[in-house]
């Protein structure tokens, strides 16, 4: 038995409840099993029992051996004077409150179904893809549903408290938020650092300044990213370095320290298109967080990123190193990561901030507007017979396996809660 097992079995009052009666013989009748507290000091607040013919209101403590309750000192503790019942899987020693008197005690051990032990036992110990493979179809569509949008809404508000933290660094501006979020999601997972570190680099305030020039831009990404310090046969390239040195003197730059990755990357994911493309959006949209946030629809937003790069990129993937034509576009892939990874945490992320449901909700129905991601953790829910139509299907299955089936949290997942509570 673990704590937080009975924590859960006390909590939804899984045991049997007939001709209860305390370890010293008195009856008790369980009227309100309190609130589970998650901070410091007793396991449940506001409880409500009837011992023999008193009605004790107050907290609620457990434990797995009634000894534990000296074995953490909790007599010496002020936050535990309160306590009316302790519950216990096991009474091995009788307690006394902080006035000397016998604590009521409530032992579950013989009240708690085996069925019950075993299928939580079955959960924990289940080496497959997620704990309940094996009973999940016995789970209601309903119960899975509303899981899966409190699942998405966690996840995005985990999200949230990122661009929070970066929205805070920049000082309380969004569009500079904005800026830096779109550049590090460009920089994909290998890069991503880094390409924040460019855009840490380039504030908005000097990038303004060149927004019609293409050219300027591309060299301001390449030069910050240092991608210029090379000597160039290429005309373009040449060009671009030219460019650099003079706005790295007038503005004090100084390329990003690091070093940008190639390695076991498809050539249209090279940082050199993807910055090519980032200098692209960066000359096509200004204001861009100002659009985001007054934009109807998803569809409107997606349209934002229908870029290419520069001419140039069409016949290179990096400087001064011809290839065949290709167009160097966005696409609909990447452009579906960029909203879903940036540009709805940052829409959630601002509603947080300004206490407005609007584009909290917006941000959740923008999801389901997006297509499904693919990768191996989706696939594996859908294997077991999961649903994936939508982006915030995936991004509940993401959320639900990294931090509850992995980390074996069924006690706090509405599925384990099912399966658990099923003829408990």
């Amino acid at each position: 038995m673990k704590e937080d097992l009975l924590q859960y079995i006390w909590k939804f009052q899984l045991f049997n409840k007939s001709e209860l009666d305390c370890t010293n013989g008195d009856s008790i009748l369980i009227i309100q099993p309190g609130i589970h507290n998650s901070n410091q000091g007793p396991d449940f607040l506001q409880g409500k029992v009837k011992i023999d013919n008193t009605i004790w209101v107050g907290n609620i403590e457990i434990h797995i051996h009634s000894s534990h309750w000296n074995q953490h000192q909790h007599s010496s503790d002020a936050n535990y004077q309160n306590v009316i019942l302790h519950v216990v899987w096991h009474h091995d020693v009788e307690i006394r409150d902080r006035s000397g008197k016998n604590l009521p005690t409530l032992e579950l051990q013989s009240r708690v179904s085996n069925f019950l032990l075993a299928k939580y036992r079955q959960l924990m110990q289940n080496p497959v893809f997620i704990p309940c493979e094996d009973q999940v179809a016995a789970v209601g569509e309903l119960i899975i549903e509303n899981w899966k949008q409190r699942l998405a809404a966690e996840r995005l508000i985990g999200k949230a408290e990122k661009v929070l933290a970066l929205h805070q660094a920049s000082g309380l501006h969004w569009e500079e938020t904005c800026w830096q979020l779109i550049a590090a999601n460009f920089g994909l997972k290998i890069n991503s650092e880094f390409f924040l570190k460019i855009a840490h680099s380039l504030p908005l305030s000097i990038i303004s300044k060149h927004r019609h020039n293409i050219i300027q831009v591309e060299a301001l990404l390449m030069g910050q990213a240092g991608l210029l310090s090379d000597h160039f046969n290429d005309k373009y390239a040449s060009m671009l370095q030219r460019e650099y040195t003079f706005y790295q003197k007038k503005y004090s730059l100084n390329p990003v320290s690091g070093q940008l990755l190639f390695l076991r990357m498809r050539p249209a994911n090279f940082p050199t298109i993807r910055l090519a493309q980032l200098a692209m959006l960066l000359v096509k949209s200004n204001h861009l967080f100002s659009i985001v946030k007054e934009s109807a629809s998803v569809i409107e937003v997606s349209q934002l990123f229908q870029i290419c790069a520069n001419d140039y990129w069409h016949y290179h993937y990096v400087l001064d190193v011809d290839s065949g034509y290709k167009m160097k576009e966005l696409g609909k892939q990447m452009i579906d990561n960029i909203v879903i990874n940036t540009i709805i945490p940052l829409l959630f992320a601002y509603g947080l901030y300004h206490n407005e449901e609007k584009y909290k909700v917006k941000a959740l129905v923008w999801l389901q507007q997006i297509s499904a991601e693919k990768n191996t953790i989706t696939k594996g829910f859908e294997k077991i017979g999961f649903t994936n139509k939508n982006a915030l299907d995936s991004q509940a299955y993401l959320h639900l396996k990294k931090e509850y089936c992995d980390k074996k949290k069924c006690l706090e997942c509405a599925i384990g809660n099912s399966i658990l509570k099923k003829e408990a």
